[in-house]
């Protein structure tokens, strides 16, 4: 059976699959990325687990699989094969693709980035699938963006493309890694929700599920933390639309797990806010945290295309 590797790495854990050309995920794991060890000890687990794969297609399949496609967080280059930076694993200019293939004896290898990968996925088969034009949001310890257009994901000149969440939305709010003040991710991503919350309740174990669940039972605190996130979330969106004029915004990530609690408010928030603007569909991501995995998949069937017709 024909198949690909698709190899999403987190900064706690990876997801792997071998994956089918329509897509479907034939063979699924996980494994810790331990990053407690070092980059690089994350490097060698990475180069290992992709080996794996290879190995369990061939026991399970009879074939070895034709390609690979790899999602990693912080900056990529996608076009070199270079995973440029990594706050979190702690690489820097690490030629990833090049080790990949060269661990899979020569196996073409993808290389994209986490959240313009999970995007591909939403759009194509996810969420916005009937979509020419969307901006993929996933609400985690960061905010990030996505911008689709026709199928692809748009990663910009420099490969930074889509990054929503530093978009100033409150001047001179709370500092920001990038350098920045009032960053949209330091007001509206899960991190900032459970921080306000935390402070709010006096609970400093509580996180943003707990705010959610404590807006959904009326508590009043809650609820003034939360419109104060939807409000500076709804600022950062009407910004990206009305640069970008999707015709479907979808959110992600674990901030939308809180369903109608978060998308009733965060609609009629965006709404206030257009005047000129078309509002675009405010939907919640199909995909769950599948998405990473399945868009790996498609980076290396599309390689594969584009190797066949190049």
């Amino acid at each position: 059976m024909k198949h690909v590797i698709a190899l999403d790495v987190g900064g706690t854990g990876m997801k792997a699959a071998l994956a089918g050309a329509d897509g479907t995920l034939l063979y699924e794991t996980r494994r810790p990325t331990g990053r407690e060890r070092g980059p690089e000890a994350v490097v060698e687990t990475i180069l290992g687990f992709a080996a794996d794969l290879r190995d369990a297609g061939r026991e399970r399949f009879g074939s070895t699989a034709l390609a690979a496609g790899v999602a990693v967080p912080g900056i990529v280059d996608e076009a070199t094969g270079t995973a440029a930076y990594s706050a979190n694993l702690g690489w820097r200019d690490l030629p990833l693709r090049a080790l990949l293939s060269e661990r899979l004896g020569g196996l073409p290898v993808a290389l994209g980035h986490d959240v313009r990968t999970g995007g591909l996925a939403e759009g194509r088969i996810g969420a916005g699938r009937d979509t020419d034009r969307f901006l993929f949001v996933p609400l985690g310890t960061g905010i990030a963006g996505a911008i689709g257009n026709g199928g692809r994901i748009e990663a910009g000149a420099h490969g930074s493309a889509g990054e929503i969440g530093h978009i100033v939305v409150r001047p001179g709010g709370h500092p920001c890694g990038c350098g920045q003040r009032g960053c949209l991710e330091t007001m509206a991503s899960a991190a900032a929700v459970g921080r306000d919350w935390a402070a709010a309740c006096g609970d400093p174990q509580a996180g943003a599920a707990d705010c959610a669940k404590a807006v959904g039972s009326g508590d009043a605190r809650a609820q003034e933390v939360w419109q104060g996130a939807v409000d500076a979330l709804a600022d950062g969106l009407t910004t990206a639309l009305t640069l970008l004029d999707p015709q479907t915004i979808i959110i992600g990530g674990g901030l939308a797990e809180a369903g109608r609690t978060l998308f009733a408010p965060l609609r009629e928030a965006v709404r206030a806010r257009v005047t000129f603007q078309h509002l675009p569909s405010i939907v919640p991501a199909a995909l769950g945290d599948a998405a990473g995995c399945l868009g790996a998949g498609l980076l290396a069937w599309d390689l594969l295309a584009t190797e066949v017709t190049a």
